[in-house]
């Protein structure tokens, strides 16, 4: 035994022990401590004034939360948990024990202030020269809502799910009719069965309106852009020419019969991933090329990334101008049209936006052969085309691949985060948010260490 350290589970200390010391100075832990007393919670503060009893210092609460997304705990049980079980979560608190009711309500309470939180991070990030925005990729992943995909109903099964219990119903009623005139029962609960079927009803009856109310947006678009054709080719007409192809059909309005709606979180979609269908959202994230820290992230319901690019630069520009402005936008060929680019030339941001599929195992005289001359036109699209086709431009869209998709990885496959916890478009923007806080600072911490 005299090989062996002496260990003894009820060694006495003689003084009490300092939860500081047993935590390593370069930890984790220690740096989003560090970094969330740098900043500004008035916005949380004030909302605890009044209060009759003592509570849970914001900052407290707030370093378990992203400290637990930043290594894979995202359960307020859990957190609660480890602060017990955990030296870093022990230090985080203060060995204080916040219970799950705290941690999780603090979590739905301050979720808007959380997106002036993220901006106060990569603020901080720029004071320590950690970042400094120039080229961003975009790109957006598919993450799971807190609903199931079986709890989703289409208005066509609606439908048949509402004629199915009338009739129910009404056997129901007639069954009633007949055990009065016989002034006797079979044991059946008549008036709760009809309750319970009324009630169902009353049920799917508003998930029909939602999924009415939900189309509206695409029905006005839709008669929009036929209503467009139709005065284009009027205007042809007018101008003596004829109009090319068949007359456009007028769009079918309402809703199909393969609307869903989900009954556990209605504001979640149905969206196709690597993996076939989730029910979930389509989160996006722009990463900073050189440092890959998330500079922007925004949450849509939307399955088409083409339609992200405007809101993402709407969360870019509310960026503080201290952090510089973005010179380049990187993103793949599901965020392409001719839209998209003209938006980023407007906003003085160079768009290199793939228009397809690369090739690959090009052949070897056309990978070695010179670049083509640049385009004699003002046309961004032509000009975007031939510049991705360069060497300069080949090796700078290279970097989207190598940035914003690791970044995904990681928040997916290291830190195990693939499910929002929290339920409705809103609330999982706030998740997604800090989610985003969460990523930067680990980032952070390596980018500080070296």
């Amino acid at each position: 035994m005299s090989r062996f350290i002496q260990v003894s589970r009820q060694q006495q200390y003689l003084l009490p022990p300092s939860i500081d010391e047993w935590l390593p100075e370069n930890h984790l832990a220690r740096f989003i401590a560090e970094v969330i007393d740098q900043l500004d919670l008035s916005q949380l503060t004030r909302r605890y004034t009044g209060r009759g009893s003592a509570a849970h210092h914001p900052s407290v609460l707030l370093a378990l939360l992203v400290y637990g997304y930043a290594t894979g705990i995202f359960s307020s049980r859990k957190i609660e948990r480890a602060t017990f079980d955990s030296v870093a979560f022990r230090f985080l608190s203060a060995d204080t024990h916040p219970d799950h009711d705290t941690l999780a309500n603090f979590r739905k309470t301050f979720l808007v202030e959380l997106e002036d939180l993220f901006v106060q991070v990569l603020s901080l990030a720029q004071a320590m020269k950690l970042v400094k925005l120039g080229q961003i990729s975009l790109d957006g992943t598919k993450i799971k809502a807190n609903a199931s995909k079986h709890k989703a109903l289409s208005y066509g099964h609606i439908e048949k799910l509402e004629a199915q219990l009338r009739e129910e119903v009404q056997a129901l009623l007639q069954k009633a009719a007949e055990a009065d005139q016989a002034e006797a029962h079979d044991g059946l609960d008549l008036p709760g069965e009809l309750a319970r079927r009324e009630d169902r009803l009353k049920a799917l009856g508003e998930a029909k309106a939602k999924i009415v109310e939900r189309v509206e947006p695409r029905d006005a678009e839709a008669q929009q852009a036929y209503q467009d054709k139709v005065n284009r080719r009027e205007a042809q007409r007018q101008a003596g020419q004829k109009p090319r192809g068949p007359e456009p059909k007028a769009p079918e309005t309402g809703p199909k019969a393969s609307d869903q709606i989900n009954l556990t979180d209605e504001e979640s979609r149905i969206m196709p991933s690597h993996d076939g269908f989730v029910q979930g959202y389509n989160s996006q994230a722009a990463v900073d090329v050189e440092t890959m820290l998330i500079v922007a992230a925004d949450v849509s319901q939307q399955t088409n990334d083409k339609q992200q690019v405007e809101p993402m630069l709407a969360e870019l520009n509310k960026l503080p101008k201290s952090l510089g402005q973005p010179n380049a936008l990187l993103a793949d060929t599901g965020y392409f049209s001719a839209d998209n680019v003209k938006t980023c030339n407007k906003q003085g941001i160079e768009p290199l936006i793939a228009m397809g599929r690369d090739s690959h195992h090009l052949p070897l005289a056309e990978r070695l052969a010179q670049d083509a001359p640049a385009p004699e036109t003002d046309d961004p699209l032509e000009n975007m085309a031939w510049y991705l086709k360069t060497k300069e431009g080949k090796a700078r869209y290279a970097k989207r691949k190598s940035t914003v998709e690791p970044v995904f990885g990681i928040i997916k496959h290291v830190l195990g985060f693939r499910q929002f916890s929290l339920r409705g478009l809103d609330a999982v923007k706030g998740e997604w948010k800090l989610v985003a806080i969460a990523f930067n600072l680990k980032r952070m911490h390596v980018l500080a260490a070296g």
